[in-house]
């Protein structure tokens, strides 16, 4: 069932995380309308666990679900990942998390143990995504790297929580320490050719304001979507990521505009006030794009 979501499913707003030990909140996570889910075997879980929560998430991902299913292993240096990764691969998953990656090497090793993993399940190579999210300063500097180290990699993912503590930043409402990681990252996932990266979380879950305001700052730096860590923020994580009204309204009318002063021999047009030429163009249809996959 799960490869059928893969296919269809082209953008992932909201990745919801959720411990994997906790049978009750496991139960209920493929139900938060999320895009993509994501059982945590790392921070989450306590060391003593950790071994046998690995049975317990490949039970979950068995069950019939509407979203993508993904499950965050530790890291490579850990002792514990070859082991996530042997007990986890299987045509139930879509996709692999690896925490805290911080060059390209440690990609290619994970890549090579998923790899095995997959032939050992009788799976082709390459069916199972690989999401590095980046948390330290180092990370940051090798996101290039880090992007187009292995072919399974579709996305990255930012950490601030890490990202911070690792640098002792004051990670504050306004997110002005953020910037630098966020272009980073964005910059090097289009350098990759590979799909926008998905921004951090928002550790108050509380506070929707918080979490709507952190949402549109990772937008405008090309993030197509949002890590979660409660059902609530799944809402607005979709909805912020996803083109309004106003918008498709917007680039509905630069098109027909453009179209039209084209097919008069024009290549640059006012329109509101604004000038259009073809970048204005380009991203108009981007939306329109989007918000037709969306739509399906």
């Amino acid at each position: 069932m799960s490869k059928d979501i893969n296919d269809t499913i082209k953008v992932i707003r909201s990745f919801l995380f959720t411990p994997g030990n906790h049978p009750r909140k496991v139960e209920k996570v493929f139900g938060a309308s999320a895009d993509a889910v994501i059982l945590d075997l790392e921070d989450a879980v306590a060391i003593a666990e950790k071994v046998a929560t690995r049975a317990t998430v490949v039970t979950a991902m068995k069950q019939p679900r509407n979203c993508l299913g993904y499950i965050r292993v530790n890291a490579l240096d850990t002792g514990y990942c070859e082991g996530d990764i042997k007990a986890v691969v299987g045509p139930w998953l879509d996709g692999i998390v690896i925490p805290k990656v911080e060059s390209a090497a440690t990609l290619v090793a994970i890549d090579e143990l998923i790899s095995t993993a997959e032939r050992e399940a009788n799976m082709p190579v390459g069916s199972i995504d690989l999401m590095p999210i980046i948390e330290t300063a180092r990370g940051v500097e090798y996101a290039c790297e880090i992007a187009s180290a292995a072919s399974r990699v579709r996305r990255l993912a930012f950490g601030g929580g890490d990202y911070t503590l690792d640098l002792d930043y004051i990670w504050s409402a306004d997110e002005e320490v953020l910037s630098y990681a966020r272009a980073r990252i964005s910059h090097a996932s289009r350098v990759a050719d590979i799909d926008p990266p998905i921004d951090t979380v928002v550790l108050q879950i509380d506070d929707d304001e918080r979490f709507c305001a952190s949402a549109a700052r990772g937008k405008k730096f090309g993030f197509a979507g949002k890590l979660c860590i409660h059902p609530s923020q799944v809402p607005l994580s979709n909805s912020v990521f996803t083109p309004s009204a106003d918008e498709i309204a917007h680039a509905q009318a630069v098109v027909a505009a453009f179209e039209a002063a084209e097919a008069e021999g024009t290549a640059s047009i006012q329109l509101d006030g604004y000038f259009i030429d073809y970048p204005i163009v380009y991203k108009s249809q981007r939306i329109l794009t989007l918000a037709k996959k969306l739509s399906q």
